[in-house]
């Protein structure tokens, strides 16, 4: 397994990923306009020219908020969303970034557990943020 950035050519994959995933997937073009930002770190794992997995974040200064994190349905339970996350921190991290946001849908415990083992802490909830279904989403921070 190869842990890179993503690139324009990955999108294919990614959103065949997100389609699969998310109720409320991004769009191609969605992707693409937060690929091509200065502020944001989008990375994959690859296997054999297979997008496995994917994530992103969008930094400020020294604070960044992860905005996406997807592992494919059949690779799910196998570390590869610990060794995603943990990449990109640390990544994060080399570029100055000190403190880490995310919101994960409430009902998501493996998710939540992930990020938890990551050192992420929870720190708030917003009231109905998702929809399709309609849940709310614990945010939660990890100072680095």
């Amino acid at each position: 397994m190869t842990f890179r950035e993503m690139s324009v050519e990955d999108l294919e994959q990614v959103v065949e990923i997100e389609k699969a995933l998310f109720s409320d997937p991004w769009t191609k073009e969605g992707f693409f306009t937060f690929l091509t930002k200065e502020n944001t770190m989008f990375f994959v794992v690859e296997e054999k020219e297979k997008i496995l997995a994917y994530c992103s974040m969008q930094t400020v200064l020294d604070e960044g908020d992860i905005l996406n994190v997807a592992v494919r349905s059949d690779r799910q339970k196998e570390g590869i969303g610990y060794f995603l996350v943990d990449s990109m921190l640390k990544m994060a991290e080399m570029s100055g970034i000190h403190i880490v946001h995310l919101e994960v849908r409430e009902g998501n415990g493996t998710a939540r557990r992930l990020y938890e083992r990551l050192g992420f802490k929870e720190d708030g909830l917003r009231r109905d943020y998702y929809t399709d279904p309609t849940e709310n989403a614990v945010l939660m921070t990890k100072m680095q």
